[in-house]
């Protein structure tokens, strides 16, 4: 089976779970951080809440404990949310961004957008609304990139991918292309319903981030 036959299989289905996840898959909840501790705070969607994992496999718990070793003085807030849009995502950001003040923020969101048929227009403007809200926040942004099959069709899977390069582009934010580039292509990584990554595919995906995350994190450090 190749690449793009897998993504197909993982996401085939993803239409039929979103409410279900929507209602059972939410977030930990997340925790102010210390006000003295600088904050790098992620808000994505079930990708990054850590769906069906055991508390702490999920990527962000495991990117929290590399930042205790290697970032000691900041705290991970990670306010993801399953079955989240960007819509859902834009609404939240605000009360998040007074409440924790962070330095660094990381968006995850759009897939959900796409897989629901969602206006591409309306996903490309709230992403664009979360990042300047981050930045005028004080925050530098890193925006997760997100892909999807190509049965939904050539044209709106293109226009779908090009959303992210282009956000990131016109509001000079740091972009990792594809999130789950390193496991797609390994059926095997996914939980039960093939469209969630399992626990080992967690640090595939820390990796995917880290080399784009780590520059913010040090950039964000001489700041202040």
């Amino acid at each position: 089976m190749n690449c793009v036959r897998n993504w197909t299989v993982i996401l085939g289905t993803v239409l039929a779970l979103l409410a279900g996840m929507a209602l059972s898959g939410v977030a930990r909840a997340a925790v102010a951080a210390p006000a003295a501790h600088p904050t790098l705070l992620i808000v994505g969607d079930s990708l990054s809440a850590g769906y069906g994992l055991e508390t702490g496999q999920g990527w962000a718990s495991l990117l929290a404990r590399r930042m205790a070793r290697r970032f000691p003085a900041w705290v991970v807030v990670n306010a993801s949310v399953s079955g989240d849009t960007t819509a859902g995502g834009l609404s939240r950001l605000p009360a998040l961004l007074t409440r924790d003040k962070p330095r660094v923020v990381i968006l995850e969101l759009g897939g959900n957008d796409a897989l629901r048929g969602l206006s591409l227009a309306s996903t490309r403007a709230n992403l664009t609304a979360m990042v300047q809200q981050a930045k005028a926040a004080g925050a530098r942004v890193l925006l997760l990139g997100m892909q999807i099959p190509p049965n939904y069709g050539a044209a709106y899977t293109k226009r779908f991918a090009a959303i992210y390069p282009e956000v990131a582009k016109a509001q000079r934010v740091a972009l990792v292309p594809f999130f789950l580039s390193g496991v797609v292509d390994h059926p095997a990584w996914f939980q039960a319903d093939n469209i969630h990554p399992a626990a080992i595919a967690q640090p595939v995906m820390l990796e995917t981030v880290w080399p784009f995350l780590q520059p913010l994190l040090r950039a964000a450090q001489k700041k202040r």
